[in-house]
């Protein structure tokens, strides 16, 4: 446990000094704040709680930037170290391979993890002076606390890209055909497949079953499902997300996303020569 620790510090230490992470989490603090002022703008003329809007706004802001966020932190943490040289002189340390993975996942999910709190957080400080009275604050906390396991699900999904391929290139080209993957064409393509199917297949349930087979959409109904208001300000996009079993699945899915591609990840390592 005491190795896992250190990388786990040294992680978290080299992820809050890259300056493509500082940029997107800058980015994330400012956009969450542009949302928070201009999004719930409408709320008031349409008779839907403020803070509802706000996280139905900052729901769809996390689906596009953490995932990015958190390729750009993974892609590159072992197949970076490998390049350098430094991942066989640590190797020569008494530490496992699994513990090195295992590491960098936390040093990078925490490093991930306090830039997303740090940048919703600002916004719900204003948010608590814009609505200090909504009754929807546990579904904004919902949204942080989420927002940091899907930041981790794509810190594992980084760990496998980056035990793949033998070059850096290579890893950074596979992380953004992933992220691309996740958050734009598998929505595309399944809306394309219901508009083609006209509803004789691709019912409202099978339709929720498919998007539990991406991490972004089973975040995206967790945070839709448990809260009435936040699925009522989403309009049709949370009209069929409702439920105790919308919010088990996104909860399954979520799990599995994190623990199989750590796992996947771990055993690729594992089998690689250096």
């Amino acid at each position: 446990m005491k190795a896992i620790a250190i990388l786990a510090s040294k992680e978290f230490c080299d992820g809050i000094r890259n300056r493509w992470f500082l940029g997107a989490a800058g980015a994330l603090m400012i956009f969450a704040l542009g949302l928070t002022f201009v999004g719930s703008a409408p709320s008031g003329s349409v008779g839907v709680d403020r803070l509802a809007v706000t996280t139905v706004s900052l729901t769809s802001l996390a689906v596009f930037l953490l995932p990015l966020m958190a390729l750009l932190l993974s892609y590159d943490a072992l197949v970076g170290e490998i390049e350098r040289g430094t991942m066989s002189l640590l190797l020569t340390y008494p530490v496992a391979r699994w513990q090195v993975v295992v590491g960098k996942f936390i040093g990078q999910t925490f490093g991930l993890g306090a830039a997303t709190i740090t940048g919703f957080g600002v916004a719900g400080l204003f948010l608590l002076w814009l609505a200090p009275d909504s009754a929807n604050w546990h579904g904004y906390l919902l949204l942080v606390g989420s927002s940091v396991w899907l930041g981790a699900v794509f810190v594992a999904i980084g760990l496998v890209i980056s035990g793949l391929p033998q070059q850096r290139g290579a890893a950074a080209a596979l992380a953004f055909i992933v992220w691309l993957v996740f958050v734009v064409m598998y929505d595309m393509a399944l809306l394309g497949g219901l508009v083609a199917d006209q509803a004789a297949i691709i019912g409202p349930s099978v339709f929720n079953f498919l998007l539990l087979f991406n991490p972004a959409d089973a975040f995206r109904m967790f945070n839709l499902a448990g809260v009435e208001d936040i699925r009522a300000a989403a309009g049709l996009l949370g009209a069929d997300m409702a439920g105790g079993l919308a919010l088990s699945g996104a909860l399954m899915s979520l799990f599995l996303w994190t623990t199989l591609p750590l796992g996947l990840a771990v055993f690729i390592f594992h089998r690689k020569s250096l």
